[in-house]
């Protein structure tokens, strides 16, 4: 069985994201709400993965604290986050991070990504990836920054699910939302890109380089 501790500030996020893994198969081993503290008070815990919330302003001294931790060298480290800023992801991989995954996650993705960190590999989320390929908005110059109102992450991850060919009760049940929810993103996604159809929208999204194949 796969051993996790898990860092978040929120006493809210530690019960959720416990009870979700355990859900899941795993075992959590313990839990702090920063990095600092798991290394003070939790050296002699023995885990495989460290799974850290990131929040507000924390990515650099997270990233610094990392480093510095001995705590962590044995154990692979993954990190869900709102939204890093321009080369985070790089350094974080640098710094040693094994996988760095949207917030709003699904759980089977979580559990499925948790699972590939343990056995050695490296997870990016599709929607992450873009921070790691500058030369896509050169083959792609009609890119993000065209759009006169930008995609939100959640419209980008709908409309990955659409190129994918799934429908909006597949596409609310894997992001845990309503049908209304998934025809409101929908329809936004369309207006923002001007398309009149989800194939035209998503026909779109590849020529942006807003959707990967």
């Amino acid at each position: 069985m796969i051993r996790v501790f898990l860092v978040a500030t929120s006493p809210l996020a530690r019960a959720g994201l416990r009870n979700l893994l355990t859900n899941a198969g795993f075992a959590v081993v313990g839990a702090a709400a920063t990095v600092e503290s798991l290394a003070e008070e939790w050296i002699e815990a023995e885990f495989d993965l460290v799974l850290i919330e990131v929040s507000g302003e924390e990515h650099e001294s997270l990233l610094d604290t990392l480093v510095k931790t001995d705590t962590l060298r044995d154990a692979a480290t993954v990190i869900l986050v709102d939204q890093s800023p321009p080369g985070w992801l790089n350094e974080a991989l640098h710094a040693g991070v094994r996988a760095i995954l949207p917030r709003e996650i699904t759980p089977d993705q979580l559990k499925s990504a948790l699972e590939a960190v343990s056995t050695g590999l490296v997870v990016i989320h599709p929607l992450e990836t873009n921070a790691l390929l500058p030369a896509a908005a050169v083959t792609n110059p009609r890119g993000i920054a065209d759009l006169a109102e930008p995609l939100t992450r959640r419209e980008r991850e709908v409309l990955q699910m659409l190129a994918a060919g799934l429908g909006n009760k597949e596409i609310a049940t894997r992001l845990i939302i309503s049908d209304h929810t998934v025809k409101f993103h929908v329809a936004s996604i369309l207006g923002k890109l001007g398309a009149s159809t989800r194939t035209e929208a998503v026909a779109i999204g590849i020529r942006r380089g807003l959707v990967l194949l």
